[in-house]
């Protein structure tokens, strides 16, 4: 069992033990359930920090960074002493935020709401509700640095993107701006489409590719983006622990610029199956997204919000983020070849 449940202090004690633990971070992991937020709780106990991991479901917290435990055999044995806290909470409503802050170095915000509500608000309104509560909340607990994993956005100034940009993207940034204006040593990291086992956008594309004879490409299919290998992500962020590193926006992405259409292409040809294109030229509506997301058995929600994002390039700007982070970039296919083997060790893919 990689998580054991901890008294709130037991990790993030004022005075810890000398020598034994001086250099540990103590770092709070929000999102501590989903795809990256389990895999970087264990790769940050792995070098050694203090992590609590958040979230609204201790069970589901626990469950998720054993399956992410399982993923890395081969470095178990580094990290088989090593737990996390567990620590529940909500940050919509800001409930467990004083608590799960409390003695934290660093806070990582890997939290997004795409999906539907069940209520009346929009997913940019418990976003933006979520990020100020947290934002609040870990200044006034002290926190040195926030670490956020966001969006790429169009060539364009921040203001312009917010304005011109599909709502998924303007929440994105809205959620940045009031992470980074609270404490104002944070990071906030942009990436394309992470290629993951467990990556919901990479899943959609994989599962489209899988199920559909033909794939129809809409006019989208021509823009350019980065995708970047999910362990590369992870590797990013761990970099960005370092309390001394840079801060504001970084871009971070793959080593190659492809269009949507050619991750398509690229991504039937290492499953080793026949997919024609259809090339539509128009856009489509969200009615076509709903039945893309029902093909693919993803969130109706998800996939429409993610699909509106698609009106233009979303390419890397400014500093060059391996460098920055001192971080090796995978290209496209390897990143590819590895999600699809960590996908197959634990559900088959049918089109195999």
């Amino acid at each position: 069992m990689l998580v054991t449940i901890l008294l709130p202090k037991a990790l993030f004690a004022d005075d810890p033990a000398p020598a034994v633990i001086i250099w540990m971070v103590r770092i709070l992991v929000t999102g501590a359930s989903g795809f990256v937020g389990s895999l970087l709780s264990g790769a940050l106990l792995g070098e050694g920090h203090a992590v609590r991991a958040f979230g609204r479901d201790l069970e589901r917290i626990e469950m998720a960074l054993d399956a992410a435990a399982a993923g890395r055999a081969s470095r178990r044995a580094a990290t088989a002493e090593a737990t996390a806290e567990l620590a529940a909470g909500d940050a919509v409503s800001g409930a467990g935020l004083a608590e799960a802050l409390d003695g934290a170095d660093v806070a990582y915000y890997l939290i997004h709401s795409m999906e539907r509500s069940g209520g009346r608000d929009s997913f940019a309104e418990l976003e933006r509700r979520a990020a100020g509560n947290f934002g609040e909340a870990a200044a006034a607990a002290g926190v040195k640095r926030i670490v956020y994993l966001g969006g790429l956005v169009p060539r364009w100034s921040a203001a312009e993107a917010g304005a011109a940009a599909s709502r998924h993207l303007a929440s994105r940034l809205e959620v940045e701006r009031l992470l980074l204006e609270a404490v104002p040593a944070s990071l906030a990291l942009r990436a394309s489409i992470v290629i993951g086992a467990r990556s919901r956008s990479f899943r959609l594309l994989v599962r489209l590719v899988e199920r559909m004879r033909v794939v129809p490409l809409p006019s989208w299919q021509r823009f350019r983006t980065q995708p970047i290998d999910a362990r590369d992500v992870i590797a990013m962020l761990v970099a960005a622990a370092d309390l001394d590193g840079p801060r504001g926006s970084l871009d971070i992405a793959g080593p190659e610029i492809l269009t949507y259409g050619e991750m398509v292409r690229r991504i039937a040809d290492l499953m080793l199956i026949d997919r024609p294109a259809l090339n539509l030229g128009v856009s489509i509506g969200s009615v076509t997204g709903r039945i893309a997301a029902a093909i693919a058995g993803e969130d109706p929600e998800l996939v429409t919000a993610l699909m509106g994002s698609l009106k233009g390039d979303l390419l890397a700007q400014g500093e060059n983020a391996g460098e920055a982070l001192n971080v090796h970039l995978h290209r496209f296919d390897t990143a590819v070849e590895h999600a699809l083997a960590e996908w197959e060790t634990n559900e088959r893919l049918a089109a195999w």
